[in-house]
């Protein structure tokens, strides 16, 4: 017996077209109403009750009959002549279409054997074909597709400089030319998300994986995110300057869960972060340097929750926390240096505690506020735990934020007493840390 065939056929692809007579049926139809509603309107703006009758027929008004006869006849035939031509529009259009795809998947095809090639400068031309067919894409989805195999590109393992055997020239120039390929694909990258929205080669909106991604430099700066998905998740920068500058993150989700700073500088000054998704959530700085300097937190949600700061330094010196929530709750600061001096907190909430990762750990290390001005907004340390290092807050000015302690513990945080001064308005300490009167 042979098999059941499947109820629901297999969906069309291409262009999908109406019958044409079910077409030139709808044609006339809508011709017709549209008709009639045209000469309705007329009489009723004329005013006319009743039609005059004529028993009989002149040789003008004969000759106006056949006129609007032969006129409808003509009517129907453009009508019939529209709807041939729009469809063949089409049809030539889907071709076109076809055969832009075609070319673009034998151009794909060529790009991406390139990249697989021996030699580093076949490659780099692989990687520019790639770009340029991005760019040429008939469609979103195929310009998706070739964003995908560059990123892909730089997840492939990859050896860090620190990690190549000693006096060996041969490993090194291997690593120079890999290096030179990966570094020619984050450019590209960049390059493309600066450029306006409405530019038709611009990338913004569009998703990049870099997945566990092995970063020891590479430039983004002044890259506009603003949609889509950035991944960065479980990346690794171990040394180099990886370019973070003037960047923008406007929408979409950008995430930096579990990245490793372990040398190098991961550079986010005067970064805006205005209205995306940004995780750094679970993050491990152990050595190296992150760069925060005056970047602006004015809108969406950044979270640092289970952070992990043991070394190196970060840097949030001058920057501007004006809107949205940055969050810091269950973040570890065991060694190494965070700097939040000369910092502004205007508003929007800034969580070290009372999160679902718990209060902040500081047990280690130094935490500067020094210099920082709270001035409107929520800044909040509750539950946070005071047990080691050095937390400054010398020279901090509150004058118009809710900055609590409620339920902190350990030592009270260096220059958050002022000395013979009431507290400040604003400034909430748990009972084992009120000044006692002298």
């Amino acid at each position: 017996m042979s098999p059941r065939l499947p109820r629901r056929q297999a969906e069309r692809r291409g262009l999908r077209l109406w019958p044409v007579g079910i077409v030139l049926v709808l044609a006339f139809t809508t011709a017709v109403l549209v008709a009639a509603a045209v000469f309705y309107t007329g009489w009723d703006l004329l005013g006319a009750r009743e039609l005059k009758p004529e028993r009989r027929l002149d040789s003008k008004t004969l000759f106006d009959l056949v006129k609007l006869a032969f006129g409808v006849v003509a009517g129907a035939g453009a009508l019939v002549a529209l709807v041939v031509a729009y469809r063949r529009q089409r049809v030539d259009e889907d071709g076109a279409l076809r055969d832009g795809t075609r070319l673009h998947t034998e151009r794909f095809t060529t790009a991406v054997s390139q990249l697989g090639d021996d030699s580093a400068a076949v490659r780099l031309g692989g990687v520019h074909a790639l770009a340029g067919l991005a760019d040429d894409a008939p469609t979103r989805e195929l310009r998706q597709t070739c964003i995908d195999v560059l990123c892909a590109y730089l997840r492939l393992p990859y050896t860090a400089e620190a990690d190549l055997p000693a006096n060996d020239a041969g490993a090194r120039h291997t690593y120079l030319a890999v290096r030179e390929v990966r570094h020619t694909i984050i450019r590209l990258i960049r390059d493309h998300l600066r450029l306006p929205l409405q530019h038709h080669h611009s990338w913004q909106g569009h998703d990049f994986d870099f997945t566990g991604v092995t970063f020891d430099g590479g430039d983004f700066g002044q890259a506009i995110f603003s949609g889509g998905r950035v991944d960065f998740h479980r990346a690794e920068f171990s040394g180099g300057i990886v370019d973070f500058r003037l960047a923008v993150f406007s929408g979409g989700r950008v995430d930096f869960s579990g990245v490793k700073v372990s040398g190098g500088t991961v550079d986010f000054d005067g970064a805006k972060f205005s209205g995306a998704r940004v995780n750094f959530g679970l993050a491990v700085v152990s050595r190296g340097r992150v760069e925060f300097e005056m970047a602006v937190f004015s809108g969406g949600r950044v979270d640092f929750e289970m952070a992990a700061f043991s070394g190196g330094t970060v840097d949030f010196h001058a920057a501007e926390f004006s809107g949205g929530t940055v969050s810091f709750g269950g973040a570890r600061f065991s060694g190494g240096i965070v700097h939040f001096g000369s910092a502004m907190f205007s508003g929007g909430t800034v969580y070290f505690g009372g999160t679902i990762g718990g209060g902040a750990t500081f047990s280690g290390g130094t935490v500067s506020f020094g210099g920082a001005t709270f001035s409107g907004g929520t800044v909040n340390f509750g539950g946070a735990t005071f047990s080691g290092g050095t937390v400054n807050f010398g020279a901090s000015t509150f004058s118009g934020s809710i900055v609590t302690f409620i339920a902190a513990t350990g030592a009270v945080p260096s220059g958050l007493l002022p000395a013979g001064s009431p507290l400040p308005e604003g400034l909430i300490l748990p009972a084992a840390w009120q000044p006692t009167a002298s």
